[in-house]
């Protein structure tokens, strides 16, 4: 079967540079994806959009490469509810990779225990509205009561401007919560201001809620250009990152994003993104924190036992 991809969306980056930054031991890249590859692992016909493909083995080599430790791999919307890819991808990392699944209401119990045996530890709920359908609310809160029996959490992924009319469901879901890319802030507007305090509100007033401090490249207005390949690039989203780790240091992950979908004017160099953390998280405390502790509790609290 073949998938063309789709037009003016570029493929990721070849050749990442070496991070200044070294990792702390036992790092883990809290945020990333595979795409089939679609030979193997078809897209979903429903998908919005058709990405390049980017497997396993290339995910696990640039995590060596950047010098993380683990993944969590988190299912593509290219992918719809068909799992099979990021399931592959955990059942061969060595116990180094866990997952967050796309399901629908119609999965069952037995669906839900084998993926959590493959490494499955959440679900993603999907409001960004140019890359999924709108999926009923009443559904989507069945599933968090569902998936709580194993444990699971929650990953929300939605816009800045949409928090308000999600506040009410955000709130009702009975699992710990995951906010994807700070809910995708406007980082031409204050950190201070109206929009960004109602999301740190939002994580003020639930001490079940988490952030992913990830995607400078897609929330950056200056880009890594305006600053002439300095490794300080994606400085304006700095101000937003740092707020939120130094406000909620216990409740806050980092990951690459890679293989970065849907970008069309820049694909970022994994090594300069693995920089920006020194940036974000400035003490060897929050670095731990944000890159080992906190990933380590979520998703391998095995580990934290004895």
């Amino acid at each position: 079967m073949q998938f063309e991809k789709t037009p003016g969306w570029l493929d990721w980056y070849a050749g990442p540079s070496k991070p200044q930054f070294v990792l702390p031991k036992g790092a883990v890249d809290a945020h990333c994806h595979v795409f089939g590859p679609g030979a193997e692992f078809p897209f979903a016909p429903e998908r919005k959009y058709t990405p390049c493909d980017a497997s396993k083995h290339q995910l696990y080599a640039l995590r060596d490469h950047l010098g993380f430790d683990k993944n969590v791999v988190v299912q593509a919307t290219c992918h719809g509810a068909d799992n099979r890819a990021m399931v592959d991808a955990l059942l061969h990392s060595g116990g180094k990779a866990r997952g967050v699944a796309t399901v629908k209401r119609s999965v069952t119990d037995v669906e839900l225990q084998a993926m959590h045996d493959a490494g499955v530890r959440g679900v993603r709920f999907n409001f960004v509205k140019r890359l999924v359908d709108f999926t009923p609310k009443d559904e989507l809160l069945e599933i968090a009561t569902r998936i709580k029996a194993w444990g699971w959490h929650a990953v929300i992924y939605f816009e800045a401007v949409d928090l308000p009319e999600l506040w009410d469901f955000f709130t009702a879901l009975p699992t710990t919560v995951v906010v994807d890319h700070m809910g995708r802030p406007n980082v031409d507007q204050a950190v201070d201001g109206p929009e960004f305090a109602l999301f740190m509100k939002f994580m003020r007033e639930h001490e079940n809620v988490w952030s992913k401090v990830t995607c400078p490249e897609r929330l950056s207005l200056a880009g890594p250009a305006a600053l002439n390949g300095q490794r300080n690039a994606y400085r304006d989203v700095v101000p937003f990152a740092r707020h939120v780790v130094e406000t909620f240091p216990d409740r806050v992950l980092w990951g690459t994003d890679w293989p970065h979908p849907n970008l069309k004017d820049h694909m970022p160099d994994d090594g300069l993104l693995v920089d920006f953390i020194a940036h974000i998280a400035p003490t060897a405390d929050l670095q731990k924190r944000l890159l080992v502790d906190n990933p380590t509790r979520l998703y391998w609290p095995e580990l934290l036992k004895g």
